[in-house]
């Protein structure tokens, strides 16, 4: 389960240490500040603002896989580790969620533009692998469900792996859960707080190598419940090292926290290295800005609209963020979106959606791996300004880049990629924005542009 509301670390670990079932993720409690590493030189008067000066938001969906609910067969599981707790009748939760409802999901999403990320456990609860069978399912079921997520949930939506199994930690030597049946052997819970980053690597790729061998490719990572949350730095070297390993990710991304008090929600850059080498590196740290207020991880208690945003559009967690400026990136669980047939937290989904873009027209909904390459380029793209000249050094590409620069001239700013020339056009609205597209007003000029990896200039 997720820790809905700011609490102290304290509550939090303990918290995790004995109900860490669920949940995908679990980060209330204050997080440590990771290492940034590297950060380049960055003009003053350039500020590097929103993709289109817009605010980006996304969904995030854990415990997903094919077919199986995760939540059935889960919480068995849970209640083996902690007997004295889950005391719910997993048995009345239904065993699938099926592919119909994958498809009207995605395809409702389609319809609005909604972006973000979609889990696929590789062995959920222990029942099969996704790379090799799913007993209770036939061959063709599960290959017609990977077909489904590779051909139409992809284009929209970011796959993660929730480590192995999301309940038994799994000995990669063996493929075979540990035989030790208590919390220190959940995925969840203790055994990754106290492992090396290249320990939790090996985990990790196990878990990717899967999703690779059914042509699913991965950026990120998601983390299970608790998992790493008192071994931080070594999950984000982790995420870094396996996703650069099993899939060559330039910029692989994680996500582990989320907030729902007053911290900043800025994806955070963390470990960038070599930035003017031929082989940059970094590892972004995405952050959710709610709680799962829609069914929740097992598919028992409907959520609530209003925490998102109120009927009047004027309050709620949403409007907090967005008016901040911030990426407004939600969190669910795929049982709660379903909600045992009756799609509860999918109706709610839809109505927070309705009412987000009915206040707002300056929202752009992104995977979030595009987050993660426009942040990296944000954060780590050096920019030296002489004159009216405005030189940047990118170690990585990002699509939709945009500038606002102080200028007391009137002219057609110029813009050279990479020694070659591009044209630009000019808007009269900052919602016009689009790449290749500038904007002006009595002091600033708003560029927008896809920036490439190398060196560019802007002249005004």
């Amino acid at each position: 389960m997720f820790a809905q509301e700011a609490i102290t670390r304290r509550d939090f670990v303990k918290a995790a240490a004995v109900a860490a079932g669920g949940a995908a993720l679990l980060s209330a409690g204050r997080a440590n500040a990771q290492d940034k590493g590297e950060r380049p030189q960055q003009a003053v008067g350039v500020q590097v603002l929103n993709p289109q000066n817009r605010v980006p938001m996304s969904f995030i969906i854990d415990d997903s896989t094919c077919l199986v609910n995760l939540a059935h067969f889960g919480i068995p599981h849970f209640a083996t580790a902690w007997p004295d707790r889950y005391k719910q009748d997993w048995r009345s939760l239904p065993r699938e969620i099926p592919d119909s409802f994958v498809r009207k999901f995605g395809q409702w999403c389609r319809e609005h533009n909604v972006k973000g990320k979609y889990s696929i456990v590789p062995y959920p609860a222990c029942v099969g692998w996704m790379d090799r069978d799913l007993p209770g399912w036939s061959q063709k079921e599960l290959d017609d469900s990977l077909k489904l997520v590779r051909d139409f949930m992809m284009p929209d939506w970011d796959i993660h792996p929730e480590m192995i199994t999301h309940t038994w930690v799994i000995n990669t030597k063996t493929g075979r859960p540990y035989p030790e049946r208590t919390g220190y052997y959940i995925e969840n819970a203790g055994w990754s707080q106290d492992k090396s980053a290249d320990e939790l690597a090996d985990y990790m790729a196990y878990a990717l190598r899967i999703l690779k061998n059914v042509g699913l490719d991965c950026e990120g990572i998601t983390t299970p419940g608790g998992f790493g949350n008192q071994n931080r730095a070594n999950l984000a070297k982790a995420t870094l090292q396996s996703c650069r390993d099993v899939f060559g990710a330039e910029i692989p991304h994680y996500f582990r926290h989320l907030f729902t008090d007053d911290r900043s929600v800025a994806p955070r850059v963390e470990y960038a290295s070599g930035l003017t080498a031929d082989n940059p590196k970094c590892v972004v740290s995405i952050i959710g800005c709610t709680g799962d207020w829609f069914g929740g991880w097992d598919g028992l208690k409907p959520g609530s609209v209003d925490k998102f945003i109120t009927e009047d559009l004027k309050s709620g967690r949403l409007p907090y963020v967005i008016d901040k400026g911030e990426p407004a990136i939600l969190v669910c669980h795929w049982p709660g979106i379903y909600f045992n047939g009756e799609e509860i937290g999918f109706n709610i989904f839809k109505e927070v959606v309705r009412r987000v873009h009915a206040r707002y027209d300056n929202l752009l909904w992104m995977k979030l791996s595009e987050i993660a390459h426009y942040w990296a380029a944000k954060e780590l793209t050096q920019i030296e300004r002489q004159d009216h000249r405005v030189t940047f050094t990118a170690p990585f590409a990002t699509p939709r880049f945009t500038v606002r620069l102080k200028t007391t001239g009137s002219g057609v700013p110029k813009l050279t990629l990479n020694a070659r020339s591009t044209q630009l056009r000019r808007v009269k609205k900052l919602l016009q924005l689009k790449s290749g597209a500038w904007c002006a007003d009595d002091r600033n000029v708003t560029v927008c542009f896809d920036l490439p990896k190398g060196k560019s200039t802007l002249e005004l």
